[in-house]
């Protein structure tokens, strides 16, 4: 049997009522809580990554780590596929521009992987490098400029911008139909009164592995640790849209460890190392760890961390995102998506099936 199909086997049996066991990422032992019948299956480790459930001899079963990584190539490959029946039925070809202010090492490693991705998806990638001494106005010529361009369908100003330039008065004059990041003011209103808009890359990350991972969000218990205009925010209406009972938190919060525990979902989004302790979490819960932090370690060396203390709360919740591999492959991955429909809407074609809603 085809490996792609037996992997889509096995999820749908994961989300049916079996248990799953895999040892070194390579055989998979599958059997029914309801039937003593028992199957053998051989998956690469690449389809087999935060999947399935697994089960410790004790019986009770360990944290599955969502693999964000591994989804976002699935996203990725129906963008691709997206893009080529655009070129072949409509002769049309999506392009993102992206404007990288500064030489922040942080942002040019992001804008290049950006523009390569564009690429891999069949997309044109346009770059404009601009140095860190770049007044406002020569920024907003430039972003008026590709606001007029009718090839550019998606326009991205890579945050953050240097001092002397007003990032508000930036993000609200690129053209709000081509506001791939979802950070127009008029963008996020409509996300916010539940209107049809180019939502923020992360946070629509975010629900699709929930959704991935759980199925239907309704009903469920939310709670967002973080209350930014990129993330916090938007990511809340978006748990609302998906009828779930949401609570924003942030530094005034009282008792945020008690607040926590009571999530069948808990987003952290805050940007402190591990603030997220072990016992904040409730049994069962799922973690999305969307902070990427670089601490030092005692070797002298550094390392990415998430929001959350990864290993502690693998003791407790059902499932969580680890950093790196979780979320962050997400927000590429959702920002191509976004300038694909973005090119759809603005020549009046079908958004494809494949990416049309998460």
């Amino acid at each position: 049997m085809e490996e792609l199909n037996s992997y889509r086997i096995i999820r749908s049996l994961a989300r049916s009522g079996f248990e799953i066991f895999h040892e070194k990422g390579k055989m998979l032992l599958i059997f029914s809580k309801y039937f003593s019948v028992v199957h053998v299956w051989l998956i690469p480790n690449r389809y087999n990554i935060g999947i399935v459930n697994r089960t410790q001899s004790s019986g009770r079963k360990m944290t599955t780590v969502i693999d964000g990584k591994a989804f976002a190539v699935g996203l990725r490959k129906k963008i691709g596929d997206s893009v080529s029946s655009l070129i072949n039925e409509h002769n049309i070809k999506p392009a993102l521009a992206v404007v990288l202010v500064g030489e922040d090492p942080a942002s040019q490693v992001y804008v290049r992987n950006k523009g390569k991705q564009t690429l891999e998806a069949g997309m044109d990638s346009i770059e404009h490098k601009l140095p860190v001494d770049t007044s406002e106005e020569d920024l907003l010529s430039l972003v008026d400029q590709l606001n007029n361009d009718p090839k550019i369908n998606g326009i991205l100003v890579q945050l953050p911008l240097p001092k002397q330039i007003d990032e508000s008065r930036v993000i609200n004059t690129i053209s709000v139909e081509k506001d791939v990041d979802g950070f127009h003011i008029e963008n996020v209103g409509k996300l916010s009164i539940g209107e049809e808009s180019l939502v923020p890359c992360t946070p629509a990350g975010c629900i699709m592995l929930l959704k991935d991972h759980l199925g239907s969000l309704s009903g469920k218990n939310a709670v967002v640790v973080g209350r930014s205009n990129i993330v916090g925010k938007p990511v809340s209406m978006l748990l609302l849209k998906e009828s779930c009972t949401v609570t924003i938190t942030h530094s005034r919060t009282q008792d945020l460890p008690s607040v926590c525990r009571e999530a069948d979902i808990l987003i952290a989004a805050v940007g402190v190392p591990e603030m997220i302790k072990g016992e904040w979490v409730k049994p069962g819960a799922v973690v999305i760890d969307v902070g990427i932090n670089r601490v030092s370690t005692d070797e002298g060396k550094t390392k990415l961390v998430g929001d959350v203390d990864f290993k502690a709360a693998m003791e407790v919740a059902g499932a969580a995102t680890p950093v790196p591999g979780g979320v962050g492959p997400m927000t590429i991955a959702c920002l191509l998506r976004n300038t694909v429909i973005a090119a759809c809407r603005q020549h009046n074609v079908e958004i494809p099936e494949a990416i049309k809603s998460f």
